[in-house]
C-alpha cells in the first residue's frame, strides 16, 4: 500500500535489563532507502530499494556490490527474493506500470523484466517463493479484489489467480509495501498475507498455493489508512507473529502485535505492547522486530521484549542458523551480533 550500539535503555512496560545482541552497521556506497531484504545464507544477502537500487554480498558483509537496474532509476524495489549468489527477483511497487518484476541469473550483471502491470490501479506489495520455480506476488485490491500473480516456471510466465476464489477486500483495505514481509510462505503449499487500512486488520491464508483462501480477523489496530498489520512471520507452520500499528504515530504503543498457535486461524494480542513495527522475523531462538523507532527481541514468544537500539529500520530477516540482517533508509544495512 502506498504509503549499532548495544542499547541498555528499555521502553516502559518492556521488561529485562540486558539486550540480546546488537546491530553492527555495514558500510555501503549508496543513499538509497532499503525495504527489500533476503538473507539467503550466512554469506549471501541481497537488499533492494529506491532509485532502482540493489546490493549484494557474498562474504557475509565484508564487501558489498551495489548497482541499479538499467532504465529503472525511478522505481522503488520494495522486495527482493534470491536463490544463492546468482539468481534474484526484484519487485517494484506501483502505481500502475511501475509495478514490475525483474530477474537476474548472473548476480546482477544483467536483468530481464518478467512482468509489468498494464492496470493503472495496480500497486505491488510483496513477492515470495515456495521453491525456485513456484512463486507468488501480492498487490493491492483492484475493483475490490486483491491482486495475486503466480508462476510455476521461475517467472517466465506470471498468471493472475482467479478472483472468484479470493474473499473480497474491505473498503479501504490493502497491504503495506513497507518491508516486503506482508506476504509469507511455509512448506510446499501454504501462503499467508496481512492487511490494514480498513476497519479490521486481517490475515488471508491459503493451503494450496492460492487456489482457496480463508480469512481471519486480528486484534491489531486498524481503522485508518495508515494502520494495520505490516509484517507476518512463522517459526513453523502453526506458530507465527504479526506486527504493525500506525506508521504515522511510530512511537505509540497499543495493539501492534499478536501471535498464533493454530496456523493463523486465531490471533492473540501480546500483553507487552510494542510501538509501531514494520517487520518481524524468527531468528533461530528469538523473535526480532524492527521499525522506525528502533528494534526489539523476545526469547519467550513475545511475553517480554528487550530493546536492541533506537535506529530506523524498515525490514529484518534471519535464517535458521541465527544469522540476521536489517535494512533501512539512506543505505542503512546492519548485521545482528549475538
Amino acid at each position: 500500500m502506498k504509503s549499532s550500539i548495544l542499547a541498555t535503555i528499555l521502553l516502559p512496560g518492556l521488561c529485562g535489563s540486558v539486550a540480546f545482541g546488537q546491530w553492527q552497521t555495514q558500510t555501503i556506497d549508496t543513499k538509497a532507502d532499503f525495504r527489500g531484504l533476503c538473507v539467503v545464507s550466512p554469506k549471501v544477502i541481497w537488499v533492494s530499494g529506491t532509485k532502482g537500487t540493489y546490493a549484494r554480498t557474498t562474504d557475509a558483509g565484508k564487501n558489498w556490490s551495489v548497482g541499479a537496474v538499467p532504465d529503472a532509476e525511478k522505481l522503488d524495489f520494495r522486495a527482493v527474493k534470491a536463490f544463492g549468489e546468482a539468481t534474484a527477483y526484484l519487485l517494484s511497487a506501483g502505481p500502475g506500470d511501475a509495478s514490475r518484476i525483474y530477474k537476474t541469473v548472473d548476480g546482477g550483471k544483467s536483468w530481464s523484466m518478467q512482468f509489468q502491470s498494464a492496470d493503472a490501479a495496480a500497486f505491488f506489495d510483496a513477492i515470495a517463493f515456495w521453491d525456485e520455480k513456484n512463486g507468488i506476488v501480492l498487490g493491492d485490491p483492484v475493483k475490490g479484489q486483491f491482486q495475486l500473480l503466480v508462476t510455476a516456471d521461475g517467472g517466465a510466465n506470471w498468471k493472475p489467480l482467479a478472483a472468484k476464489n479470493l474473499p473480497p477486500a474491505l473498503p479501504g483495505e490493502g497491504a503495506f509495501a513497507a518491508s516486503g514481509t506482508c506476504l509469507v510462505i511455509q512448506g510446499e503449499t501454504d501462503v499467508w498475507f496481512a492487511t490494514g487500512g480498513a476497519k479490521t486488520a486481517r490475515i488471508f491464508h491459503s493451503k494450496d498455493r492460492g487456489q482457496i483462501w480463508e480469512v481471519s480477523d486480528t486484534p491489531v489496530v486498524a481503522g485508518v489508512e495508515s494502520a494495520g498489520i505490516f509484517s507476518i512471520a512463522f517459526r513453523d507452520k502453526q506458530h507465527g507473529m504479526i506486527v504493525g500499528g500506525n506508521y504515522r504515530k511510530p512511537s505509540d504503543s497499543g495493539a501492534t502485535a499478536a501471535i498464533t498457535s493454530d496456523g493463523g486461524q486465531t490471533w492473540t494480542p501480546l500483553d507487552k505492547r510494542l510501538p509501531f513495527r514494520s517487520a518481524v522475523a524468527w531468528g533461530k531462538d528469538r523473535w526480532v522486530v524492527v521499525g522506525t523507532s528502533g528494534s526489539h527481541a523476545s526469547q519467550d514468544n513475545g511475553d517480554t521484549w528487550k530493546l536492541l537500539d533506537r535506529e530506523d529500520y524498515n525490514s529484518v530477516g534471519f535464517i535458521s542458523t541465527g544469522e540476521g540482517w536489517a535494512v533501512g533508509p539512506k543505505g542503512r544495512i546492519a548485521t545482528f551480533a549475538k
